[in-house]
């Protein structure tokens, strides 16, 4: 894996990975930038969210879960002073379908922490991560 980021002026910065996507970096004007582009930390708690969500749905998919909708959200409380690293995340993750198991879900989530998702396997060793979930039956 390898990731390039390209300076443009300022704060502002291009970011491209081998798989050929960019993603625009930038800051806040409280800092200096011209907020044009996802913060990195930002970016961090996507790859987190994106790297557990693509497992659980995929697992409850292989449970033949008849799931409608499915949604992670990653909130991040961040040290007051720098480096201003994460110290809590909690991960929340909302199943939207008919009849969801909440065995399965449970299952899922626990395969994608201790298991499949690195992004995850990686953070935890650095701040503690709590993991919540909800069935929406439509």
């Amino acid at each position: 894996m390898e990731a390039t980021v390209h300076w443009h002026h300022g704060l502002s910065f291009t970011g491209a990975a081998n798989s050929g996507f960019t993603a625009d970096l930038g800051a806040s004007p409280s800092v200096g930038g011209d907020n044009d582009g996802m913060r990195p930390m930002e970016m961090i708690l996507i790859g987190l969210a994106g790297c557990t969500a693509m497992d659980v749905i995929s697992i409850l998919r292989k449970k033949r879960q008849d799931v409608t909708g499915f949604e992670v959200k990653a909130y991040a409380v961040t040290a007051p002073e720098h480096p201003k690293v994460f110290t809590d995340i909690t991960i929340h993750y909302i199943v939207r379908g008919h009849n969801v198991d909440p065995q399965a879900v449970e299952r899922s989530i626990e395969l994608s922490e201790t298991k499949y998702c690195p992004a995850q396997a990686m953070l935890i060793k650095a701040v503690p991560i709590r993991l919540t979930y909800e069935i929406i039956e439509e």
